[in-house]
């Protein structure tokens, strides 16, 4: 007869032994650790961030654009056992009336935005999505900076529906965002200029 030794479940401890130079998760009991973002990441995450908080970021009728939702860069959401760490997130200030003061939130997100990276894109697509949509998430949206796109999702019953893709430098009106008009082409890193 044989025996099986089972690991232990990552503890948010373990979490807090990664080094500060990654992001550490806990998904489905397992600990990951990423490398910190690479610049077209990072410029892609930049970009959406910047034109939600722009337009969104405050109040509902404040200022210029519809308001009404808290965005943050990769916020810490503890969902269930789980520890995740989306490039992006929003949340209906009429949901989460009170803007938070802890490390963390453990009230899952309305929208979330992943950016995809050769490291962390199974991640994402497989785990992260089947998470987001057992905690109640609304909408998604993934991007990718190589293949300069959107992916526009939103959950119904516990499963995503594509609603758009979106491909290169387009003024996209996306769920739940779509009372704005949005630039792509701000979302992504300039490109290489051709050789002569």
């Amino acid at each position: 007869m044989s025996t099986v030794a089972r690991r232990k479940p990552a503890t948010y401890e373990d979490l807090l032994q990664v080094p500060e130079h990654l992001v550490a998760e806990i998904l489905d009991g397992e600990l990951f650790a990423s490398p910190r973002p690479s610049f077209p990441h990072a410029r892609a995450a930049s970009g959406v961030g910047g034109l939600l908080f722009e337009k969104f970021d405050r109040p509902a009728g404040g200022g210029e654009g519809p308001g009404g939702w808290w965005i943050l860069v990769e916020p810490e959401l503890h969902l269930g056992d789980d520890v995740l760490v989306p490039d992006l997130a929003g949340w209906r200030r009429a949901r989460l009336p009170v803007f938070p003061t802890d490390a963390w939130v453990d009230l899952a997100p309305d929208w979330v935005c992943e950016v995809a990276s050769p490291s962390t894109e199974a991640i994402d697509r497989g785990r992260k999505l089947r998470i987001y949509a057992r905690e109640g998430v609304s909408h998604l949206w993934l991007l990718n900076p190589k293949l300069r796109t959107l992916e526009v999702y939103k959950r119904s019953d516990d499963k995503w529906i594509v609603l758009e893709t979106f491909l290169g430098n387009e003024a996209v009106r996306a769920e739940p965002f779509d009372e704005v008009e949005l630039d792509m082409a701000r979302w992504w890193p300039p490109e290489a200029p051709e050789s002569v």
